[in-house]
């Protein structure tokens, strides 16, 4: 799991310099804090909004991002007033806290500045039970919150703007139907009811730090759509949470607080955060819980017992998301695979076609966008498939189809990002052929969207197999994405539960 997260790909370094970024922004606004005589409480309420605000906010454009992270104080500044209100109210502060889950998650219906306005409010309630905020603070939390995001806007949008040099890329939106029949609907109801059971349970762990169970219930419903995805999030959650309260015996603790020490961790642990976030979930929440441990130690209250009620918590949470996802409202893994691969090839079509515009000469068209998005959309299969890609999983055929359909993903990945290569090569000069296999190409993921019979699948797959080795870089990869599809005819047209094919 470890070796995974530095030997996976980041290409043109941008898993790097967005941890590297991170550690930038939240330290300077940390750094603000202090410097204009906030108190302890108000530099964390600070550090926690920037950290936020450089990891929540995934809007597509430059653009889009400033005006979502603009917008974040009108999502996170009232409900940090009503948390304080309610702190010697619990019946109330309870359901508002839920009410405020519900809405974060319902909020995802609006792509993801919905996404990032929901993280934000729910996480400020969250720091509101955290820090224990009553009314009397919030004027400093205020001035804290809108600092930390000044700066944070300041690293991210003119100290150190990368995004600037990368192409747009839309983040994709879950697919979604209509009622009971969208999936952020679901989840509203889902994150309410297991939030719910989650608040109740860690209650009776805890009447001090009952918050923990409703924090991990929420976390582990962030970036799923199914039951499957769920419950390998729950897993790497708690996986995570255990193996960093095991090394906060050894680093929170023996802190006691110190200053100096504690800041140069929590600058690791930001950067940790950041940089696998994308790879691995268990490390990134090894990194998060390492960081409230030595957070703990700075405020004074870190102890061995402590870190136990943090994992009993994280379990109770962990669990609430489970039961939630299996009895209410289920979204099964498959439905949602299917969805996300029809996007993938959708995807495919829209660069080949793109491509072969560019190669017939044509300056308008640029398949480089497209490539970028193509590489979001597999990630997302990734997601969803892994579920039936994990370990544990007891379903064989089922994991060996997912194997071979992600496989024959990645070829198209790699094929089309070859095409896309060529294409951007001025001297690529055009060849009738190209044109050929890229209607070829085309309509083999049309074949594969419609969706008919077995045997009219296969008639038609065996008319598109490329009959002699191409002469044309562009023709090679085109005739290689022209086999991948054909192949992925068998996996995503049988049975799920049915063994592989020869």
């Amino acid at each position: 799991m470890l070796k995974r997260v530095f030997v996976a790909p980041d290409p043109g370094r941008v898993r790097l310099r967005f941890a590297s970024r991170a550690v930038i922004g939240v330290g300077l606004a940390v750094a603000l804090c202090g410097l204009v005589g906030h108190s302890l409480v108000a530099a964390i309420t600070g550090g926690l909004a920037a950290l936020l605000t450089l990891f929540t906010v995934t809007d597509a454009t430059v653009r889009q991002q400033a005006v979502t992270t603009a917008l974040l104080p009108a999502a996170g500044l009232p409900v940090l007033a009503v948390a304080a209100v309610l702190h010697d109210q619990p019946l109330a502060r309870d359901l508002v806290f839920l009410a405020v889950m519900g809405a974060g998650v319902y909020a995802r219906r609006w792509g993801p500045r919905g996404h990032a306005l929901g993280i934000f409010a729910f996480m400020t309630f969250f720091a509101a039970q955290f820090l224990h905020t009553v009314p009397g603070q919030l004027p400093e939390l205020y001035a804290a919150v809108l600092l930390s995001l000044a700066a944070s806007a300041a690293v991210r949008f003119g100290l150190w703007c990368y995004e600037r040099r990368l192409p747009a890329v839309a983040v994709p939106a879950p697919p979604e139907g209509r009622g009971l029949a969208r999936i952020t609907t679901r989840q509203a109801v889902q994150a309410t009811l297991g939030g719910a059971f989650a608040l109740g349970l860690g209650q009776v762990l805890s009447d001090q730090r009952w918050y923990w169970a409703v924090g991990a219930t929420w976390w582990v419903f962030v970036n799923t759509t199914s039951r499957g995805e769920t419950l390998v999030r729950g897993f790497r959650r708690v996986l995570g949470t255990v193996i960093g309260i095991a090394a906060g015996f050894f680093v929170a603790i023996p802190l006691e607080g110190a200053g100096a020490p504690t800041a140069a961790i929590v600058a690791v642990c930001v950067f940790g955060i950041f940089y696998t976030a994308a790879v691995s979930y268990s490390w990134m929440m090894f990194f998060v819980t390492v960081m409230v441990g030595v957070l703990y130690g700075v405020l004074g209250v870190l102890d061995a017992s402590l870190l136990w009620l943090r994992v009993a918590e994280t379990a109770v949470g962990a669990l609430g998301a489970v039961l939630a996802v299996l009895l209410v409202l289920p979204v099964t893994t498959h439905a949602v695979t299917d969805a996300w691969i029809r996007k993938a090839l959708r995807c495919v079509h829209a660069c080949t076609a793109e491509a072969a515009e560019r190669l017939a000469g044509s300056l308008s068209a640029d398949p480089a966008p497209r490539v970028a998005e193509l590489d979001v959309l597999l990630g997302r299969v990734r997601l969803s498939l892994a579920p039936l890609v994990h370990p544990l999983s007891p379903l064989k055929a089922r994991k060996a189809r997912a194997r071979q359909v992600l496989a024959l993903l990645d070829d198209c990945v790699r094929e089309v990002r070859g095409l896309a290569s060529i294409a951007a090569d001025p001297a690529a000069s055009h060849d009738a052929r190209l044109s050929a296999a890229c209607s070829r190409v085309e309509e083999a993921v049309e074949e594969l969207l419609r969706q008919e019979s077995r045997q009219a699948r296969g008639a038609e797959r065996a008319a598109v197999q490329p009959a002699a080795a191409p002469d044309h870089p562009a023709l090679a990869h085109l005739h290689g994405l022209e086999r991948a599809l054909g192949d992925l005819a068998a996996p995503l047209h049988s049975s799920p539960r049915a063994p592989i094919a020869a």
